[in-house]
């Protein structure tokens, strides 16, 4: 979310803040060859579906792993005949327009999952540089194996990522600048180690079966819905397009079920150009978006919160950003507990806890809060010591507020939004909500952390939330 992250903060976010390609040696280091970089021509694929790989390097090898609570190999050729390509002054924006390097076939076989080719340089010479690339496997026959859809945040990957100078955020661009498209045919910083992974490892270890896609497949593939009773949301999912959404709330509207193990979610409103290749957010600079010269501002590129576009993702969610903030980031709140308060133990999702009312959870190890980094919430008002909804910010009537955490906004987010009530403390919070199907919100990006490390509430409460929605 925030435009002046520091290198530290953006590390801690699981993004990069240097330009893909370059690697710190040390003095006394072997040489090292020049990385290789690559992307697939699409984010996610069928079994049966052509994989066309770009690659930039010398003589290379391949191998491609299914990336779960074990690392598998499903394919492999060494010696491919590849070339360095230059990088186009607009690849940010427009992509590198490099030729197929490699083409090859999803196997009938693959389970769907995360999927990383690793590309090594060939071993003569300099010690040999690796580069990875990734892409998605979608389930075979959707639902027919799994009752549960976890779309992974590709969007936001591509949001943060300043291969060939730019992102959407300014703290790492080219002379500071923000860029306002980004494209995925350019090597991409993968988040997914750091956020989805651990939720991956803890649901494939405890037996839950689990179909993979990408966000534009919301956008692009909506029929796969249908076959799904609950659909997952994990870690820092903070980019959606209007088309996203509209599908996600009618899967809600018809009976499916969602849980958002994930914060600073569906923040940022963007527009998928190019069939899904790229994408276009002007954020704090609205005005400059062609859309706001039509004057209909519902797919205007900021925040889904901002008064034109009247659509706060609380109305998704039951919670938004701009009632929730920073927790032990950013300045904000760097001595939290990082715990939760729990409001309301009686609720079927802290079952099996033995949590008590006023008690906290999720900060059991140093290392692995759940409360952190970004996070969620609503306006709340407070009645013989429960907090309670007011409503007045999208959040539906009926949602429950089950558990809260501080949370605040850095003024270098907020000062520009004219709306802004400068110096409110908001906070991170759980709840539910039902209509037509039943919506979960854990409010921070932190969640899967606690399955890390093997906190017993948070792994009780995921399991209650995939239990009884899937």
């Amino acid at each position: 979310m925030n435009e002046s992250l520091s290198r530290r903060e953006a590390l801690r976010a699981g993004v990069g803040v240097a330009i893909a390609g370059t690697l710190p040696q040390s003095v006394h280091a072997q040489p090292v060859a020049k990385i290789p970089e690559g992307y697939a021509d699409q984010l996610s694929y069928a079994p049966g579906d052509e994989v066309k790989l770009h690659i930039s390097s010398s003589q290379c090898d391949l191998e491609i792993f299914r990336v779960g609570l074990e690392r598998k190999s499903v394919w492999k050729q060494l010696g491919v005949n590849t070339t360095t390509h230059e990088v186009p002054k607009d690849a940010s924006a427009r992509g590198c327009k490099w030729p197929v390097a490699v083409t090859l076939k999803v196997g009938f076989d693959w389970p769907s999952g995360y999927y990383e080719c690793r590309v090594s340089t060939q071993s003569s010479g300099p010690k040999p540089a690796v580069g990875t690339l990734f892409f998605v496997v979608r389930p075979k026959e959707p639902g027919r194996n799994a009752p549960i859809l976890l779309q992974l945040a590709t969007n936001t990957y591509n949001a943060y990522t300043n291969w060939g100078g730019y992102s959407l955020y300014a703290y790492h661009g080219r002379h500071k600048v923000q860029g306002r498209r980004v494209s995925f045919d350019r090597p991409q910083y993968s988040q997914f180690s750091r956020w989805e992974e651990p939720f991956v490892k803890w649901a494939e270890k405890n037996r839950f079966a689990i179909d993979y896609c990408v966000n534009s497949d919301l956008e692009f593939r909506p029929e796969l819905l249908k076959h799904y009773k609950l659909v997952l949301s994990v870690g820092h999912d903070e980019y959606w397009s209007a088309p996203m959404r509209d599908n996600l709330e009618a899967f809600i509207g018809g009976g499916g079920n969602v849980a958002f193990f994930s914060g600073n979610t569906c923040c940022w409103q963007v527009r998928s150009e190019e069939n899904g290749r790229a994408l276009a957010c002007w954020k704090q600079s609205f005005g400059d978006d062609p859309q706001y010269k039509t004057g209909d501002y519902r797919t205007l590129t900021s925040l889904w919160s901002h008064y034109l576009v009247a659509r706060p993702e609380n109305t998704l969610t039951g919670v938004g950003f701009l009632w929730g903030g920073y927790h032990r980031s950013h300045g904000q709140f760097m001595d939290g507990s990082g715990a939760y308060t729990t409001h309301r133990p009686e609720h079927w999702l802290f079952a099996g806890t033995n949590l008590k009312r006023g008690e906290s959870f999720g900060a059991r190890l140093p290392d692995y809060k759940v409360v952190g980094y970004e996070c969620d919430g609503c306006e709340l008002v407070w009645k013989d010591g429960l907090p309670f909804p007011t409503c007045t910010d999208g959040t539906p009537k009926n949602f429950e507020v089950l558990a809260t955490a501080p949370a605040k906004w850095h003024p270098d987010d907020s000062e520009w939004y004219e709306k802004w009530e400068k110096g409110r403390v908001g906070h991170a919070v759980i709840g539910t909500y039902t209509r037509g199907g039943t919506v979960v919100t854990v409010g921070s990006t932190d969640w899967s952390f606690g399955l890390r490390g093997n906190d017993a509430a948070v792994m009780r409460i995921t399991k209650n939330v995939l239990d009884k929605l899937s």
